[in-house]
């Protein structure tokens, strides 16, 4: 069709409208369309204009698409109605259609309705042609009978088939007419007392065209297959009769199953989201805490003698700190929330150099099979937590094994494809390289693959392990742009598959600021100014008191607003600023910023217990950004402190 395409939007959103119309013009067919927003501009409209279609939004203030399709239906108009919402769902979906609604379409997949408008009017153009065929002639209602996309049977009182159309007989994969109905739809006539041809003729809400009832149909070679199977009242050579609708609803079927597992799947990345943003404000706490308990505790051991009984106390409570700052540092890896030194690298080479390693750490009997692929693509990762991804799996697989087994390690280039990530939330296709670990071990089941990204979810005995470990990998890979994928089961091993984009980078040396290369600072302390920015009381007075020990001039700021005052009123130079990052209505980030046309000369060290976006964008530090991670301790404070100080300013 060539002229122009009439439609009727019932949307109460200009910008919405403007796209639907935009995505209409893919038809090829000039655009006429009223916008209306209520029922009694809708009426009008439908009353001026012989419209070809009504596209509607679902909900709106004034209105919604449910009463405007009640409109439609109640004026008797034959015209394809689709709904174009971001807010239906699948059951709110399924209302619509069986409410009468041609077609659902969401508006972030608005590529499918030029194809569904145009589907629709060629149903509306095969149904009016129907109409007049039957009117014409038989001849030309056995044509339209066999045009129907559906299969169609006119059914006798005895259960005889007397008709069937072209798509009935290709469903069901031989001619039908002379057959019975039974032989086509058993499951449904199946048991009872009264005959089948009754029990058929009673089925429970099939008693009107489009009320249809989802059964399971027979082809000719015994293979069973879904269909949705409609009655209705007909008379053939005057006598009662059943026109039967079978649809082959195999398609749908799937497509519901695939709109089950994605929904599925969404649900677990905004679990794992919403656990690993508790974990972080957790860590970030923990971190504050850390950092009093650490530094005080080492201040007072340097204080004290060898030979104090007490100091021995204090030990003990400083390992049990940093066995602390271990675990909040995989709680921060799981958040996606710790800092990354990224470069451009070979997994090959990573594996290989820890495979002496992991041989030791795995134990002699489990067998270790390390499987490097030759041209393998560069990826742009931190080594250092590949490294903690490699031996995490390997110490799982090793614990999955605990008669021996095998281990094998391999490394592939991987195309991902649409496919893939439709059945994987978060996934991007494209190149990746594969890094994979399967073990030959006791394997999971479905409940324990469902949380086993979790952290402190283990299966392990008591003591055995703290449940981080893969809370880790699936944060690291997560962070990296990565995707992670699990087969597994019981008694079978298990196979994980991590996948990293694929660059076409160099690989090169990622120097930066806080490179663990760099010779370390001889001297750790110092007479210069330094303002502290910290709105937690406990760590301010910490970094006050180990600041002052070693000699610098502190001034203290609990906020950004406090910070800009200071530097206002003190004449003095500054010479560094340290601060948090995350503050109450200032953040670190901004308060350097706003000082840098006042105190331009003035360096700035931040510290957090997690990163923020204001200094670590996706994880990674922007280069030339001084950072300290916390929990802070003397040692590592003043060596930060001088060597920032120390280092030439770097221009913003």
């Amino acid at each position: 069709m060539t002229d122009a395409l009439r439609v009727l939007l019932v949307e109460d959103s200009p910008s919405d409208a403007k796209l639907v119309i935009h995505e209409l013009r893919h038809t090829n067919r000039p655009i006429e369309f009223e916008r209306v927003e209520d029922a009694p501009s809708m009426r009008a409209a439908l009353a001026r204009v012989s419209w070809h279609a009504v596209i509607s939004d679902w909900s709106m203030p004034k209105f919604s698409g449910l009463a405007a399709l009640g409109i439609v239906k109640e004026l008797g108009l034959d015209i394809p109605f689709i709904i174009v919402s971001g807010t239906v769902g699948e059951e709110t979906a399924v209302e619509a259609m069986r409410a009468g609604a041609n077609d659902y379409v969401l508006k972030d997949k608005l590529a499918r309705l030029s194809p569904a408008v145009e589907r629709e009017l060629r149903e509306v153009e095969v149904r009016n042609r129907g109409r007049v065929a039957l009117r014409q002639s038989e001849r030309m209602f056995q044509g339209v009978f066999d045009a129907a996309p559906d299969g169609l049977l006119v059914v006798t009182p005895d259960g005889a088939i007397v008709l069937a159309n072209v798509e009935a007989e290709r469903m069901f994969g031989r001619a039908l007419a002379g057959g019975v109905i039974e032989e086509l739809l058993p499951a449904a006539l199946r048991g009872g007392h009264v005959s089948h041809r009754e029990r058929f003729f009673a089925l429970p809400r099939i008693r009107r065209m489009g009320e249809g009832r989802d059964l399971l149909a027979r082809r000719a070679d015994g293979t069973e297959f879904p269909v949705e199977v409609s009655l209705g009242g007909y008379s053939y050579n005057e006598h009662n009769a059943a026109l039967c609708v079978v649809r082959d609803i195999t398609a749908r079927r799937t497509l519901e199953e695939s709109l089950r597992r994605s929904e599925h799947q969404l649900r677990q990345a905004q679990k794992m989201e919403a656990i690993g943003n508790l974990a972080g404000g957790v860590a970030h706490d923990f971190n504050n805490l850390l950092s009093v308990i650490l530094s005080y505790s080492s201040m007072l051991a340097e204080d004290m003698t060898p030979s104090d009984p007490r100091r021995a106390d204090l030990e003990q409570i400083e390992a049990a700190g940093l066995r602390a700052v271990d675990l909040t540092r995989q709680l921060l890896a799981f958040s996606r929330q710790q800092i990354l030194q990224p470069k451009v690298v070979d997994l090959n080479d990573i594996v290989a150099g820890m495979e002496r390693m992991l041989r030791r750490l795995i134990g002699e009997d489990v067998e270790l099979t390390v499987l490097l692929a030759s041209g393998l693509g560069k990826v742009k990762v931190d080594p250092g937590q590949i490294e903690q991804i490699a031996m995490n799996l390997a110490v799982n697989a090793r614990d999955a094994m605990p008669h021996g087994g095998k281990l094998t390690i391999e490394t592939a280039n991987v195309e991902l494809d649409e496919g893939y990530c439709a059945a994987h939330v978060g996934a991007a296709s494209g190149p990746h390289v594969m890094l994979a670990v399967t073990d030959t071990g006791t394997g999971m089941d479905k409940a324990t693959q469902a949380r086993m990204f979790e952290p402190f979810f283990t299966t392990k005995e008591k003591g055995k392990g703290t449940g981080l470990g893969l809370a880790t990998v699936f944060g690291i890979v997560q962070q990296s742009g990565g995707n992670v994928w699990v087969y597994s089961e019981p008694g079978k091993g298990t196979t994980f598959k991590v996948y990293f984009p694929r660059t076409d980078a160099e690989a090169v040396v990622d120097a930066r600021v806080h490179d663990s290369s760099a010779p370390e600072t001889a001297t750790v302390g110092g007479t210069e100014t330094i303002l502290l920015v910290e709105d937690e009381e406990s760590v301010r007075v910490l970094a006050r008191t180990i600041l002052r020990r070693f000699g610098y001039h502190v001034l203290e700021a609990q906020s950004g607003g406090d910070a800009l005052l200071i530097c206002e009123q003190h004449t003095s130079e500054i010479h560094l600023m340290l601060t948090d990052v995350v503050m109450p209505r200032m953040s670190g980030r901004q308060l350097s910023d706003r000082l840098q046309s006042l105190r331009p000369q003035m360096k700035v060290l931040y510290m957090s217990g997690y990163t923020d976006n204001s200094i670590v964008h996706h994880g990674v530090l922007d280069s030339g950004v001084a950072f300290l991670q916390k929990p802070i301790t003397p040692d590592a404070l003043t060596r930060k402190v001088r060597e920032v100080l120390d280092a030439p300013k770097k221009s913003t």
